[in-house]
């Protein structure tokens, strides 16, 4: 191929020295060559980011390069096309006229193309009698095989950055997913630590991550997540520990405790073994007491002052309190309980406590049930409880019996809102992989 002639554009289009350093870096002395120019523009695809130029504007580039006979591009042929606008347009899929023009400046800035206006600014070739081109006007193709290999490394390079952005969006996944599960365990198993405190701000981790991250972003994060990570793991594993050490028997030799059903009975024993006072006026509509009365069939079994006390104090004793959760934690988990806050919003506890309360008549909680969920969990943890509720509604047939029921386990000491909210907030945050 003929060394290049610099020229200028046509009309008043301004000749830039970008285009002058396009023209010359088509220029080249090295021995003949060639590449596929479909393998080249596969490439163009690849590296377009590094490149600057838009798919619209490689779709053009497709159109120009199918104007050219050959399928390698080579150092001892005429790399000029020369096709009108409008045949452009129908190659390039009906793309209008004026945004063609404005992808082959995008393309010629880029250094891709390189243009050889004619004197009158058409686009046309000439031909010697034996039917060779002899001079022809258009775009060189010439930059693409000039810049062949360095378009490869810029597409081997976009393609490692795409492997590397891939398995650390993977490497970030699972540890979302292992912090979330560890999080939930150790609430489920009452670890010691400001648990609501840690989700926040893992929380907070991912969601301050744009939707279009770079790697460096991404690299960060995962650096991030991998010393929470660890930090839960040590604790957990600290109170694993703690409690192995504590539950040993050769190490520390344990005192038997008698449960509160053991403990009635023997204070229930102990006071039949008891003498009671012979005295009627002892205690008040009683019957008196003698070892023939008491031997005699059908009379009444007396009732001891002691185990009377005893089984009103049990009967009193308060529940263990549940423990209670942040605002921001309960949203998150149960965000349908927000529509009915003032305003469409909740904004502190008192909005949660008045959005419970139409969320009960919503769902025809009795105000009796709702009444004694607030005094066995806490008015708080009855609207949190009727807030997730409110969230696995559809699930539920019977919104009352379920409260009623989750009271009476509360009251035992057998539920804790911590695994149910866990539970709903992992099913809020199933979301598409980290953008």
């Amino acid at each position: 191929m003929e060394a290049e002639y610099v020229t200028t554009p046509f009309g008043r289009r301004p000749m830039t020295l970008a285009m002058l350093m396009a023209q010359r870096r088509a220029e080249h002395g090295k021995h003949i060559r060639s590449v596929d120019k479909w393998k080249i523009y596969r490439a163009l695809c690849e590296a377009k980011p590094l490149l600057g130029v838009t798919d619209r504007a490689l779709a053009v580039l497709n159109a120009l390069l199918s104007f050219y006979p050959k399928n390698e591009l080579s150092d001892d042929a005429n790399l000029i096309v020369f096709p009108s606008n409008a045949q452009l347009s129908l190659r390039a899929h009906g793309m209008a006229e004026q945004t063609i023009r404005r992808h082959l400046a995008a393309l010629i800035a880029a250094g891709l193309l390189v243009r050889r206006d004619s004197p009158n600014g058409k686009r046309y070739v000439r031909r010697n009698r034996a039917g060779d081109l002899n001079e022809a006007y258009g775009f060189s193709l010439a930059p693409l095989l000039a810049r062949a290999e360095e378009i490869e490394h810029l597409a081997a390079q976009v393609a490692a950055e795409r492997l590397h952005i891939q398995s650390l969006r993977e490497r970030i996944s699972l540890h979302r997913r292992d912090i979330a599960k560890l999080i939930e365990t150790a609430i489920a198993e009452a670890v010691e630590g400001s648990w609501e405190s840690v989700y926040v701000a893992f929380r907070a981790l991912i969601d301050g991550v744009s939707r279009s991250p770079t790697a460096i972003e991404l690299d960060t994060l995962l650096d991030k997540l991998s010393r929470l990570h660890d930090q839960i793991i040590n604790q957990l594993e600290t109170h694993v520990k703690a409690a192995k050490l504590s539950g040993n028997p050769y190490q520390n030799e344990r005192h038997i405790q008698n449960s509160d059903s053991e403990s009635l009975i023997e204070s229930e024993t102990e006071a039949r073994r008891q003498k009671l006072p012979l005295d009627e006026t002892a205690i008040p509509g009683t019957t008196p007491t003698t070892p023939e009365a008491a031997a005699s069939p059908g009379t009444t079994e007396p009732t001891s002052s002691t185990t009377r006390s005893f089984r009103t104090e049990a009967r009193n004793e308060p529940p263990a309190e549940l423990k209670s959760f942040p605002l921001d934690l309960i949203l998150r988990a149960c965000p349908d309980i927000m529509a009915y806050g003032p305003a469409g919003t909740i904004n502190n506890w008192r909005d949660l406590l008045a959005a419970s309360i139409i969320v009960k008549s919503t769902l025809d909680i009795s105000p009796r049930a709702y009444q004694e969920a607030c005094r066995i969990m806490g008015t708080e943890n009855a609207a949190t409880v009727i807030a997730c509720i409110l969230q696995r509604a559809p699930y539920i047939n019977s919104a009352g019996g379920y409260l009623r029921d989750l009271t009476r386990r509360t009251e035992k000491g057998e539920f804790a809102i911590g695994p149910m909210l866990m539970s709903l907030l992992r099913a809020n945050t199933i979301t598409p992989k980290v953008a």
